[in-house]
């Protein structure tokens, strides 16, 4: 059985107790990070081995397992906390693995901020993507910390911040901390985004006012395509087409037809985690689009341009939710494109005027054996009947 245990040091010479020394000078297999090294190597005992932390981990982890030895890994802050010991108890679920953590950086970002803990919610963008600290800005959480990369740095984050009207939002910085050039700011994002930080860095976003959006956001205030004002799902045919979803346990949409993006930007708005794909033909909707996103707050919408039937769908998530805005007269086809993807449970929603497309809905469904709801008829104002359909696989 593999047996790891992992130490976690802070930014500086490790000094440690009586317990911790007594346990590196029983071992001889060690492991971390090259900085790790240089804050632990006064320590070792003669003749150790030490295995770099670095990619490619399958390397790593084979030499963990040439060697057959217990392993003191040592690593940044607290081990558990996006730390080497998920990472390890993950390819290793049957090992012994034995933690003794430090604060982590985020820890003593909010120390030194002397901010209410309570309300951290803490996220990681190093490595990763925007997904999980966009999420938590639409939740518009109170006290946001981040851990950041070279790329996704406290600047990117703080023009992100700017790009989506997320002012009420101030951001505390540290760099370095606990080494020579330790320093801990607090910005605003315009004045972080024209800024360069240290290399060693976290963020902790403190709300300072709350951004309020309507549930349900008025037609009127959307961008829509010129000269054709009713180009838009309207919003309350829009909040059915929601319920009707079901998005809360669906965890990818797709949006065939955006147009504006009024469904795509209601339904992130409501459902914060969910993964959306949306596509439409016209180019000119792709801005259209961004500028909704900017305008409502919402981040995170992948967009593809031109026909979804020569688009490469393979790549992406498959749906469990599908929300059909247009199909250009292709409606059978596209349902069958659809149950090519469609995850099982998923569910298909259509906004039709046409009596054609209620029946060719309707048909179709049927013989691709799913299940059909009771139709919705709605009437906005002056506008045309709209039936809202719903189907599951």
């Amino acid at each position: 059985m593999m047996v790891f245990h992992i130490i976690g040091i802070g930014n500086r010479k490790a000094d440690f107790s009586g317990e911790l020394l007594s346990l590196i000078e029983s071992h001889a297999v060690f492991s971390g990070g090259n900085r790790h090294h240089e804050l632990v190597g006064h320590l070792l005992p003669e003749g150790y081995t030490w295995l770099p932390v670095q990619s490619p981990m399958e390397l790593l982890f084979e030499s963990y397992e040439q060697l057959g030895q217990t392993v003191v890994v040592f690593a940044s802050g607290d081990p558990l906390f996006y730390g080497i010991a998920n990472t390890l108890r993950s390819r290793y679920p049957d090992a012994e693995i034995y933690t003794y953590p430090y604060f982590s950086s985020i820890q003593l970002l909010v120390h030194r901020a002397n901010l209410n803990s309570n309300l951290l919610q803490t996220v990681s963008v190093h490595g990763r993507s925007w997904a999980a600290l966009d999420e938590v800005l639409i939740q518009q959480k109170p006290l946001i910390g981040i851990l950041t990369d070279q790329e996704k740095s406290p600047s990117a984050i703080a023009k992100r911040l700017l790009e989506y009207g997320y002012t009420n939002y101030s951001i505390w910085i540290a760099e370095d901390l606990e080494g020579e050039n330790e320093k801990v700011r607090h910005l605003e994002p315009r004045e972080a985004g024209n800024s360069v930080f240290h290399p060693l860095n976290c963020v902790i976003l403190k709300k300072e006012s709350h951004r309020h959006i309507d549930f349900g956001i008025k037609d009127v205030l959307f961008e829509g395509l010129k000269g054709r004002p009713n180009m838009i799902t309207k919003m309350p045919v829009r909040l059915c087409s929601l319920h009707a979803l079901d998005l809360a346990a669906r965890p990818v949409l797709w949006d065939i037809g955006f147009c504006t993006g009024s469904l795509s930007i209601e339904a992130k708005l409501r459902f914060p985690q969910l993964e959306i794909h949306a596509f439409e033909k016209r180019t000119e909707c792709l801005q259209i689009l961004h500028h909704n996103q900017n305008n409502f707050g919402v981040p995170g919408i992948n967009a593809y341009i031109g026909d979804i039937f020569e688009t490469d769908l393979d790549h992406l998530s498959k749906p469990r939710a599908v929300f059909i805005g247009g199909h250009g007269g292709r409606l059978k086809e596209l349902l069958q494109m659809i149950d090519r993807y469609l995850l099982t449970d998923g569910t298909v929603v259509i906004n039709a005027v046409q009596d054609a497309s209620i029946n060719d809905f309707i048909a179709f469904s049927r013989l691709l054996n799913w299940k059909l709801d009771e139709p919705l008829k709605l009437k906005v104002d002056g506008h045309n009947e709209i039936t809202i359909l719903k189907a599951t696989k």
